[in-house]
């Protein structure tokens, strides 16, 4: 009879996995990814290196996991902005606010997430974690079309614009190199560049 977990040992393994992808967010945000080595994970985890391998079969399938769950973290924080009352530019100014200012204080992690050079694996997931991005960007501007609030335009088109130019511009700020950047000038800067995108208020 093939043998069946129980939910404990179930429950058991996914607090174990769940530590080690906790370990690794840590270091990550300490010293990057490169600077994430996986002895260093599984000692922050309580664990032995062959142990935490027995989760994870190498340090790009862990380093996807730990991209994806902090990733996510972002993309519903996000979500949640974009579904605050207001007009359609005052719900884009404030999920662009809340893009740049996490970003800006996540500091090291936000670097890795966003430009420091990867594995493929990870490459892969962090293009595919802009699509989300991009549908929340999409859905307040064909909100603020229907709502006669934004001109007539390919919503998804201005909305992957919109994403690529706040990643960019995030890279030089977010770099472990960078001086001291005006954070506060620097978010204005970036909503008034994202509504400007939009094109003029049609007039009535």
């Amino acid at each position: 009879m093939a043998y069946r977990r129980t939910e404990s040992v179930v429950a058991r393994l996914n607090e174990t996995r769940d530590r080690i992808v906790a370990a690794a967010l840590t270091l990550v945000a300490r010293h990057g990814y490169g600077g994430a080595g996986i002895p260093a994970i599984a000692a922050e985890a309580g664990l032995s290196t062959g142990a935490l391998y027995r989760y994870f079969p190498s340090k790009a399938d862990l380093f996807d996991e730990v991209f994806r769950v902090a990733s996510q973290r972002e993309i519903d924080v996000c979500a949640e902005a974009a579904r605050s009352p207001g007009s359609a530019r005052e719900r884009l100014v404030r999920v662009v606010d809340v893009f740049a200012r996490r970003a800006l204080k996540g500091g090291r992690l936000a670097y890795a997430l966003l430009a420091e050079p990867v594995d493929p694996l990870i490459e892969a997931e962090r293009l595919r974690y802009r699509v989300p991005y991009r549908d929340i960007f999409a859905g307040i501007i064909a909100d603020g079309i229907r709502a006669g609030e934004i001109p007539e335009q390919d919503a998804v088109l201005t909305a992957s614009a919109i994403v690529g130019a706040l990643n960019e511009a995030r890279i030089g700020p977010l770099a472990p190199q960078a001086g001291k950047t005006d954070q506060e000038k620097l978010i204005a800067g970036l909503a008034r560049f994202c509504t400007h995108a939009l094109g003029p208020t049609p007039k009535k």
